[in-house]
């Protein structure tokens, strides 16, 4: 697939790696719809994309409701006619032990903690992803790719048992689907990032962060950019399918 015809859904599009990749797709002359819960930041993106070659256009989504995706959808098919590609992208991160304390003290990780990340990571994605193959298959759109943003976390880590479970999980969904999918002319790819530099290691100590890059044999954290030349790849690619790509500089050898 040539970039300058993909007609991208790209989610949590607002911030980090999501702008990266809308800002990305635009310069190489793709038509983007970016979906966020930031409204500020959509507009920020707006004003980013300016002269940029790509078309734009933005609407507030919320992934885990299924009205706010139709509605989505149906701005997308208006302004675009319809996507042919989604980049899987929106997440969120609240970690914790599964328990803290000992004796009497002890406490667990709340219920609703581990639902919320499973409801965006794991059941939002899968929303999004039915919903671009439907229409696809509907209007006979092929080809088409679905992208989803995994993590290296994907294989566990303390502190991040619903996270990792929601990564693992979609890295599973994606492998089913580019199966199901593939005989509509839908590939489906997944790209597992490490450490990257984006605004979700602003709550991260120095110290904390020090130790991340020496566990990296790289050396050093990696950047968005770098990110977006695996989804490059992928959409590029056409006999890739059904894999996923890890962008770690290194780290999953040492884990």
């Amino acid at each position: 697939m040539k970039l300058q015809e993909v007609r991208a859904i790209v989610t949590g599009a607002a911030n980090g790696l999501g702008r990266c990749f809308s800002l990305s797709l635009l310069e190489a002359g793709a038509q983007v719809a970016a979906g966020d819960v930031d409204g500020a930041g959509l507009r920020q993106l707006r004003t980013d994309a300016e002269g940029l070659p790509g078309l734009l256009t933005v609407a507030g989504l919320d992934i885990t409701e299924e009205e706010s995706i139709g509605r989505f959808f149906a701005q997308v098919a208006a302004e675009l006619g319809g996507a042919n590609v989604l980049i899987n992208n929106a997440g969120v991160l609240r970690d914790g032990l599964l328990v803290t304390g000992v004796g009497n003290a002890a406490r667990w990780l709340p219920a609703v903690q581990w639902r919320s990340v499973l409801e965006v990571n794991l059941t939002g994605q899968f929303l999004m992803a039915r919903e671009l193959a439907v229409r696809m298959i509907e209007r006979g759109a092929a080809p088409g790719v679905i992208v989803n943003i995994s993590s290296l976390a994907r294989t566990g880590n303390a502190g991040q048992s619903s996270y990792s479970a929601s990564k693992a999980g979609l890295d599973a969904a994606m492998r089913s689907w580019s199966l199901e999918l593939a005989p509509h002319g839908i590939r489906v790819g997944s790209i597992a990032p490490g450490v990257i530099d984006t605004p979700i290691l602003e709550g991260i100590s120095g110290e904390a962060l020090r130790k991340l890059q020496e566990g990296i044999p790289l050396g050093r954290i990696g950047r968005p950019e770098e990110v977006w030349l695996a989804v490059r790849f992928i959409l590029e690619c056409d006999f890739f399918t059904g894999r996923t790509i890890e962008i770690d500089g290194g780290a999953a050898m040492g884990a």
